[in-house]
C-alpha cells in the first residue's frame, strides 16, 4: 500500500505494520525518500545514520516474531545532544565536531529495546543555547511551513524534521521551552515531563537542573506513548522519579480539570493575533466543558530573570569539560593555559561564550550572593506560587509562545528580544512539573499559514491531566 506520512501516526504505523500492509524497512526508506528531497533546503538533520535500513531489517525480524511493541519500526529522529552508541553526539558545535559517543544514553537503549529505527541526528542550537537554531555551527534550520523563518529552538531540527515528514515523531531536550517552543513553532504536539521523570544519563548536559528530554510528535497519543516508554527510575541518573513519587489527587473540578489563567501576566508583549486565537482556545475549552479560572502567580513576571541567572550558571560549570584536553577540538598553544584558550574560543560560537562569562560572573566571588543565591530564592517563591495555585485548580494556561515564529536573521542582533521568546516556557522548568503545548491554528502571514499553539501546565507527575485535555482539545 502507499503509505501516508501525512497522516500516519504510531499507532496507526504499527498497526499496519502487525498487518504486513508495509514493513518497516519500506517505512523507514519513505522516510529516507522525504528527507532526500527536502533537508538540503531545511537542514533539518546533520546526518542521517548509516544503519538504518539494518535497524529497520531487525524491526521486521521483531514483528514477524510476535514480539513487536507499539514501537517497533517507528522512525524517530534524535536531536544531536543525545548520546547513541558509535555516533558522532556534536551538539552542533565545533567543539564536538568528530566526538563519537561511547555508550548510549538511557533514553536510546530503553527505545533500542523496543524496535525503534533512529533515523539520524538533528540541527540545533549549540550545546542547546538558544531559541531559533540559527545558533548551530553547521548552518541554519528553516521552518517547513515558511522556509525565511525560524523552526524555533533548541530542538529546531527535531521539530523541522517531524514537521517536513523526516520523521514520524522526535526527541529533544527542554531546558526552557527548548521542546514546546519549536514544537509550536512547527504545528507540533511537545513536551516537558516532570523533572526527573526520564533520565538524563547520556544527554550532553547545558543546565542539570533543568533539562529534560521531550518527544515531539503530531499528536498528543505519539507524545503519551514515547512518554512512557521513556520514563522511570536509573541507576545512572539520580535526580530521577519513581512513577508514584507524587501522588494524584482528586480534580477541583467535578468532571473535569479547572484551568487557570495568569492574565495578569499576560497584558503585554504578546502579538494581538496570537491573543485573538488564545481567546478562541479558551471558548473551545469552555465549550467543551472546562471550568476557567482567573488566577495570580504574583512572581510570574521574575521568571525569565531567574532563568536567565540560573542557567548559564550551570552552563558555565557544564561547559568547563570541554577544553580540548581528552577529546574534541583541540588547539595548540604556548603552554596549557593558551590550549584552552584558543580551544575553547575557536570551538564554541558566539552564543555559547556569551552564556558562560555570564554564568562565571553570576558565580563569581562577591556576585553570587547577589544573582545567583538571589535567583535560587526567587525560583523558591515561583514554587510556593504553583503550590499554591494548584490548591485551587488543576492545570494552568497561557499561549505557547508570545509570537509565531520570526524570521531568520530578526533578532539575532538583540539577544534579550530573543530571550523573550521563552517567556511562557522557562517557568515550567523552573518549578520542575510538566507543560504540553498543542497546535490551537494557524496566523495567515504574507500568504504563508504559521502554527501557533497553546500550553498547559500542570503540578509534579500529573502528565495524565496533561495528555487527557489535550486529546480531547484536539479530538483525538
Amino acid at each position: 500500500m502507499k503509505i501516508d506520512l501525512n497522516n500516519l501516526t504510531i499507532q496507526k504505523a504499527h498497526d499496519h505494520l502487525v498487518k504486513g500492509d508495509f514493513s518497516a524497512v519500506e517505512l523507514a526508506e519513505a522516510y529516507l525518500s522525504e528527507i532526500s528531497k527536502k533537508n538540503k533546503d531545511i537542514n533539518a538533520y546533520l546526518e542521517i545514520y548509516e544503519d538504518v535500513k539494518k535497524q529497520a531489517e531487525e524491526a521486521d525480524k521483531m514483528i514477524k516474531a510476535g514480539k513487536g511493541r507499539i514501537l517497533t519500526g517507528i522512525p524517530l529522529a534524535l536531536k544531536d545532544n543525545i548520546l547513541r552508541k558509535g555516533n558522532i553526539a556534536s551538539c552542533a558545535s565545533k567543539i564536538l565536531a568528530n566526538y563519537h559517543a561511547t555508550y548510549d544514553s538511557t533514553a536510546i537503549a530503553k527505545l533500542k529495546k523496543e524496535g525503534v529505527v533512529f533515523l539520524g541526528r538533528t540541527n540545533m542550537d549549540e550545546f542547546a543555547m538558544g531559541s531559533s537554531t540559527q545558533n548551530s555551527a553547521y548552518g541554519v534550520t528553516k521552518n517547513p511551513h515558511d522556509m525565511s523563518r525560524v523552526p524555533g529552538g533548541s530542538s529546531g531540527g527535531a521539530a523541522a524534521a517531524v514537521s517536513m515528514n523526516g520523521a514520524l515523531a522526535a526527541l529533544g531536550t527542554d531546558t526552557g521551552g527548548s521542546v514546546r517552543q519549536p514544537a509550536s513553532f512547527c504545528g507540533l504536539v511537545g513536551l516537558k515531563p516532570t523533572y526527573g521523570s526520564i533520565s538524563r544519563h547520556g544527554i550532553i548536559a547545558m543546565g542539570s537542573s533543568l533539562d529534560q528530554i521531550g518527544p515531539i510528535t503530531k499528536t498528543v497519543t505519539d507524545n503519551e506513548i514515547l512518554w512512557k516508554a521513556l520514563r522511570g527510575k536509573d541507576i545512572f541518573d539520580g535526580t530521577t522519579i519513581s512513577e508514584d513519587t507524587y501522588p494524584k489527587l482528586p480534580l477541583h473540578g467535578k468532571k473535569k480539570p479547572i484551568v487557570g489563567i495568569p492574565y495578569s501576566f499576560m497584558n503585554q508583549g504578546i502579538d494581538k493575533e496570537v491573543m485573538k486565537n488564545f481567546e478562541e482556545s479558551v471558548r473551545k475549552l469552555k465549550s467543551l466543558g472546562y471550568e476557567i479560572e482567573d488566577i495570580s502567580l504574583p512572581n510570574i513576571g521574575y521568571s525569565l530573570a531567574v532563568y536567565y541567572v540560573l542557567m548559564p550558571a550551570e552552563v558555565s560549570s557544564n561547559l568547563a569539560r570541554f577544553d580540548g584536553v581528552k577529546y574534541g577540538l583541540h588547539a595548540e598553544g604556548k603552554n596549557l593555559i593558551e590550549d584552552y584558550v584558543k580551544t575553547r574560543a575557536q570551538g564554541f560560537g558566539p552564543e555559547t561564550r556569551r552564556r558562560v562569562i555570564l554564568g562565571t560572573y553570576v558565580l563569581s566571588h562577591g556576585y553570587a550572593d547577589a544573582y545567583y543565591n538571589k535567583a535560587n530564592q526567587v525560583k523558591a517563591l515561583l514554587q510556593s506560587d504553583f503550590e499554591k495555585v494548584y490548591k485551587k485548580v488543576d492545570l494552568v494556561l497561557t499561549p505557547t509562545t508570545p509570537t509565531p515564529a520570526f524570521k531568520i536573521g530578526e533578532k539575532t542582533d538583540d539577544p534579550v528580544q530573543m530571550y523573550l521568546a521563552d517567556i511562557f516556557t522557562v517557568t515550567a522548568n523552573i518549578v520542575g512539573g510538566p507543560a504540553l503545548t498543542v497546535p490551537s491554528g494557524f496566523l495567515e502571514v504574507q500568504g504563508k499559514k504559521l502554527p501557533l499553539g497553546i500550553q498547559f501546565t500542570a503540578p509534579n507527575g500529573r502528565e495524565d491531566l496533561l495528555f487527557a485535555v489535550g486529546k480531547e482539545f484536539l479530538g483525538e
